[in-house]
This record gives C-alpha cells, sequence and structure tokens, in this order.
C-alpha cells in the first residue's frame, strides 16, 4: 500500500461504510462487518506487519465512553480531552459533540485517515497526535482510554503513565468490558451500560461495559 494520506483514505472508502455504533446513534463512523478479510486486505495492500484494523470497529469500552460523555456534557465542556489509542475516533469526536477541546492519539496511519474522515462526517474539530504519547503530559484535563487492557505489555506501558496522570489531577476514565488486563484495584464505576457487540468481534452479542473512574494512586 502507497504510504500517501490519500491512499490510506481510499483504502479506508472502499472497506468500510458508513454507520452509527448501536450505543451512540449520534455519530456515524466508516465501519467494517468483519475483522480478518479487512486485516488481510491490509496485508495484501503491501503493508509491512500492520497492526489489526482497530479502527474499523466501534468497540465496547469506546462506546461506553462515548455514550457517557454525550450524557454528561456539562462535565467535559471547555476541558481538554486526549482519547488515548483513538482508533475510529469515536470517543475524540464525542468529546468534540460535547464541546471539549479534544485531542486523539493514534500511531497507525490507517487509523489516522479513518480519525479525519469520521470527524469531517460529523463535524467535530479533533487535533490528531500521530506519534506514541505513552509517558507524556500535556496537561490535559481528561484522559479517556477505551479496550486498552487487552494485553499485558501495553497495560505494562499505561498504567504507570495514567496512575502519574491521575496523581496530579487528571481525570483519567476507562472504558471496558472486562479485558483480561484491566486494573484490578483503584477504579470506581461511574456508568455501566449494555452495548450489542457482533460475534466477530467479541464472544457474545452483548457485552457489559463500564466506565471507570481512575483513583489516584
Amino acid at each position: 500500500m502507497s504510504k500517501t494520506r490519500d491512499d490510506f483514505a481510499l483504502f479506508v472508502t472502499e472497506n468500510t461504510h458508513a454507520k452509527s455504533p448501536p450505543l451512540v446513534p449520534e455519530i456515524i463512523l466508516r465501519l467494517a462487518d468483519e475483522v480478518l478479510p479487512l486485516w488481510q486486505k491490509i496485508e495484501a495492500a503491501g503493508t509491512a506487519n500492520p497492526p489489526p484494523p482497530y479502527w474499523a470497529f466501534a468497540w465496547p469500552g469506546g462506546q461506553a465512553l462515548a455514550r457517557y460523555i454525550l450524557d454528561h456534557r456539562e462535565e467535559f465542556q471547555g476541558r481538554s480531552l486526549l482519547d488515548f489509542g483513538a482508533g475510529s475516533g469515536l470517543v475524540g469526536i464525542a468529546a468534540a459533540q460535547a464541546g471539549a477541546n479534544a485531542f486523539a492519539a493514534e500511531i497507525d496511519p490507517i487509523s489516522l485517515a479513518a480519525i479525519a474522515m469520521n470527524a469531517s462526517s460529523n463535524a467535530a474539530r479533533l487535533t490528531v497526535l500521530s506519534d506514541d504519547v505513552i509517558g507524556r503530559d500535556e496537561g490535559w484535563d481528561v484522559i479517556c482510554l477505551g479496550d486498552m487492557c487487552y494485553e499485558r505489555p501495553l497495560a505494562e506501558r499505561i498504567v504507570p503513565w495514567i496512575d502519574a496522570l491521575s496523581r496530579r489531577g487528571a481525570r483519567v476514565l476507562l472504558g471496558d468490558p472486562g479485558r483480561n488486563y484491566f486494573p484490578s484495584s483503584g477504579v470506581q464505576a461511574l456508568a455501566t451500560y449494555k452495548v450489542p457487540t457482533s460475534r466477530d468481534l467479541e464472544d457474545r452479542d452483548m457485552r457489559e461495559t463500564s466506565v471507570y473512574l481512575l483513583q489516584p494512586a
């Protein structure tokens, strides 16, 4: 696959369709129906060691965070908010719609194209960060992480970082349906949702998913 922004955008357009996540009908995203065929297309297009196409799906944790933000707009209006591991940009778009100064952090170049397209479709203003922000602190008021505790190496990098952000006063919100490496303590559940899912993504048709506030250590 050619490494140009236009080529990535074309790939997103040709391999997804516009629809709303079940829990967040206010937002329209470019989404796919199946993971494996899309991943195989990315590999066939010549991208070396491509990451999974997380950007093409509205994961339960992200949907829960977006729903919480839109239902509690007053908590986010005027705040700077980082959507970490933004994927499709769903959480950042919801934050922008709620009046936040929204940032979307993502390192996958195809995801960056999808975020730009999704933000435009929803008239959402996002500042996109295309490098690895783990360990950085740019003074964000709120940091959102959806479905980010699915593998040990990533969780081991993330947890100390968000702990430090929480200790200095940032509000760290995690959307999670029970991933394997989610913190076992130090979190407070703020809301719980039943999120319709696909068997192609999950092991069931509905995932009970909560939004948690990370407590300062």
